[in-house]
């Protein structure tokens, strides 16, 4: 039995390294995307600034490791064998969650997920020895440390509203004094504003980087015979005087003799000291646990007491954690931030929700939103009582510079500047690092989320056309964090029972099934990927001609044929087959490519304004080519609808004349859409005159089915079911090939009108 202790150890070290991959690739979001957004230094720069942060971070986060071994529960109350449980339990439920939300694209909170993992093994394995005792189950708040976790708890909280307010009020402030023309601004407003933002970055990096090393407690005649941390926490004032004095002088040489842009450096310096925090106050949330776990095993196997009597009081301790182990850590973040795809896809939510201006909504409004929204519209009307000459001012240092680009060239440009970004940095850092001066395991995420929010609301990035979909995204994150805490709870706590009452057999299937998910969570992702970057994706249009605009359709055309054709057999063997997976399959294809459709609506403002004047004509070509597209998608959206319906609600089979039916009709399409792709693609006008002649027949072909199925539904037909279902589909069908004939006619007579005589005689363009 005691062998069992060894393999959790050998198992919790794995499970930390795991821990570490998925926790940096969520919480990279949190240093890296206001360097990111404001794309003022390279993006290799980027990673080494925060590469190096990063392990200098980790490597001087030891302080913080408490909070894992007694911040949540009192070890006293709790015997070796039983504390083991507590930690595999939070180590298997943190990297299952964790994955999740990374999967999702959404960032959370790691140190919310390690909290109420520990809170809720902690309780449920205070239950479990309540139970066994026959106690009073009252008494399990003598097993929790309430007064910490309470503290932690409300602190984490507390963040959400602080850090929005203050980083919505630095930003206003900054821009009012600043405006969008900052880099034009005198010397010496770039030179204390430099001064500013870097003495409160530099505090923040004093706080989290000296302090936390072992020199911190040593005392020097210097500074008045008192240690470095006391020194820090008794001289804040003379600190920041000192600090502010220094860099802006230093500001105002670097930009005047070096020509030093001030608000790179400030990124610069503040990605460094954000990278820093989050190895120094989020490193115990990753192998904080497998650490403690490590030096129980070593406290009890010296012991020679029996794991279910030796008490873990030693937790209770101040026990140093082993450099060697903070620094190969630090070594796992610096490699998972270079090679974690999931980390950019988690930075890309923050960044498009405080973009300047339109982007690829993610999130869809709701009520709160909308209500959210609203209320804020009828507040922001009491500025009204401002005097109209202030009102003016105000109004002239919030406006932003027009910058004239497609929406599809978004990404080319900066999501926010790079005053927004120094404030993101320069507020975060403050917040943290007071935070971190009491020893509280604050939220590095929530405390760079909602600074990254309340910047982009003070600096009016979300106008009218984009306010519904951020707030929903704010509130969806929100939410998700408000997820994460419940779910850690429960999901640790049930873990945790199961290990309890399973032993060495719950365990080796837990573990089994944790990567079990984790590799499907990974295949899962990595084909999801490649769909998103598929050949057969919509493109928007680019082109200001008449002539650009036809050969850039000609991709979205035959890419909507050959998805189609697809779509439709999928409907009628699925349907055939009563294959239900199949159908609901199709149904997330068509509706896939039914959002490529709305994103090219949406564009289409832009495709617009991006025309020159002498083609203007190519605006009602392409609304055309885009409503024909869009009745193709709702045919194919409502074929795949009712097979499904009818399959998933076990209605009767087709019968085999019907089925046989719609297979030849099936056939026709395809010989249909395959002829009219390799049209396409060989650019063979003579092809698409040809299709458009036939048409007549296969419409023909529909009303013969048609005549058919009245004749057999006055005579042997006895499903309602069935007929209703048989005509809505030929109904249907002959609506995507009117669709599908028109689209290629629009094409035809659009393009027999742009070219020459003699390119028409030559049968291709």
């Amino acid at each position: 039995m005691d062998n069992i202790y060894l393999l959790m150890l050998i198992a919790l070290a794995f499970l930390a390294i795991a821990d570490l991959v998925v926790g940096v690739s969520n919480d990279a979001v949190n240093f890296l995307n206001s360097a990111i957004g404001s794309k003022a230094i390279s993006f290799r720069t980027i990673m080494i600034v925060a590469s190096i942060g990063i392990a200098l971070g980790a490597i001087f986060s030891s302080g913080m490791m408490e909070v894992a071994r007694k911040g949540i529960f009192n070890p006293s109350e709790f015997m070796f064998s039983e504390i083991m449980f507590i930690f595999m339990a939070v180590m298997i439920t943190d990297i299952l969650l964790l994955d999740f939300f990374n999967t999702m694209g959404m960032p959370t909170s790691t140190t919310v997920s390690i909290v109420f993992e520990l809170l809720g093994a902690a309780v449920a394995m205070s239950m479990i020895k309540i139970w066994n005792a026959g106690g009073d189950y009252s008494t399990v708040l003598e097993y929790i440390n309430t007064s910490k976790a309470l503290e932690i708890i409300l602190g984490i909280l507390l963040s959400v509203v602080v850090a929005f307010t203050i980083g919505a009020i630095v930003q206003w402030i900054s821009r009012l004094l600043l405006s969008y023309d900052f880099e034009k601004k005198a010397k010496w407003v770039g030179a204390l504003f430099g001064g500013i933002a870097l003495s409160a970055i530099t505090y923040f990096i004093l706080m989290k980087g000296i302090k936390g090393t072992s020199y911190a407690s040593q005392s020097f005649d210097l500074i008045g015979g008192l240690t470095i941390s006391d020194f820090l926490e008794q001289k804040v004032w003379l600190l920041i005087v000192v600090n502010f004095l220094i860099w802006s002088f230093l500001s105002f040489v670097l930009m005047t003799l070096a020509k030093v842009n001030i608000y790179k450096l400030i990124i610069g310096v503040g990605t460094f000291a954000l990278a820093l925090a989050f190895a120094g106050n989020d490193l115990v949330n990753f192998i904080g646990v497998p650490i403690a776990a490590f030096q129980s095993y070593e406290a009890w196997v010296a012991s020679g007491t029996a794991a279910t009597d030796f008490s873990m009081s030693i937790l209770a301790e101040k026990v140093p954690t082993p450099t060697l182990l903070l620094f190969l850590s630090g070594m796992i973040m610096v490699a998972t931030l270079w090679f974690s795809k999931k980390a950019r896809h988690v930075a890309d939510t923050e960044i498009n929700l405080s973009r300047e201006g339109e982007s690829n909504e993610r999130f869809q409004p709701n009520v709160l939103s909308r209500g959210i929204v609203r209320l804020t519209m009828l507040i922001s009307q009491a500025s009204l009582l401002a005097p109209k000459s202030v009102r003016k001012i105000v109004d002239a240092r919030f406006k932003k510079p027009k910058i004239h680009v497609s929406k599809d060239k978004v990404h080319e440009i900066a999501a926010f500047d790079m005053v927004r970004a120094a404030v993101n940095l320069m507020v975060a850092g403050i917040l943290i690092s007071i935070a971190t001066s009491y020893k509280l395991p604050l939220s590095t995420t929530y405390v760079t989320f909602m600074v990254a929010m309340g910047t982009s609301l003070a600096d009016r990035a979300w106008g009218a056309e984009s306010a519904v979909y951020r707030v929903a995204g704010v509130l969806n994150v929100i939410g998700g964090w408000f997820g994460t805490a419940i779910i850690a709870f429960i999901a640790s706590g049930a873990i945790l029972t199961i290990l309890s009452f399973g032993k060495g057999t719950a365990l080796a299937l837990l573990l089994f099934a944790a990567i079990l998910f984790l590799v499907k969570s990974y295949i899962s992702y990595k084909k999801k990927s490649r769909a998103i970057e598929a050949e057969d994706s919509l493109r928007k249009s680019e082109s200001s001609s008449i002539q650009g605009v036809i050969e850039e359709s000609v991709h979205n055309i035959a890419n909507v044929i050959k998805r189609a054709n697809k779509i439709y057999t999928n409907s009628i063997n699925g349907l055939a087959r009563q294959d239900l997976d199949q159908l609901n399959k199709n149904k997330k294809q068509v509706s896939k490519l039914s959002k490529e459709i709305d994103d090219l609506r949406d564009n289409l403002f832009y495709f617009i304004k991006n025309l020159d004047e002498t083609s203007v004509r190519a605006s009602n070509f392409y609304i055309t080519i885009l409503g024909n597209l869009t009745d193709i998608t709702q045919s194919l959206e409502y074929i795949a609808k009712i097979c499904h319906k009818h399959v998933n609600n076990n209605h009767s089979k087709l019968k085999y004349n019907q089925i046989k039916e719609l297979k030849q009709i099936d056939h026709e399409l395809e010989t249909l859409f395959v002829n009219t792709k390799e049209a396409l693609d060989t650019r063979s006008f003579e092809k698409i005159g040809m299709i458009i002649k036939n048409k007549q027949n296969l419409f023909d072909m529909v009303a013969d089915k048609t005549q058919k199925q009245v004749a057999r539904t006055r005579t042997d037909e006895s499903s309602p079911k069935n007929t209703t279902l048989y005509f809505s589909l030929l109904l249907e069908t002959k609506d995507l090939l009117k669709s599908t004939i028109n689209l290629m006619e629009s094409y035809y007579n659009e393009h027999d009108s742009t070219i020459e005589p003699a390119r028409i005689e030559e049968s291709s363009f």
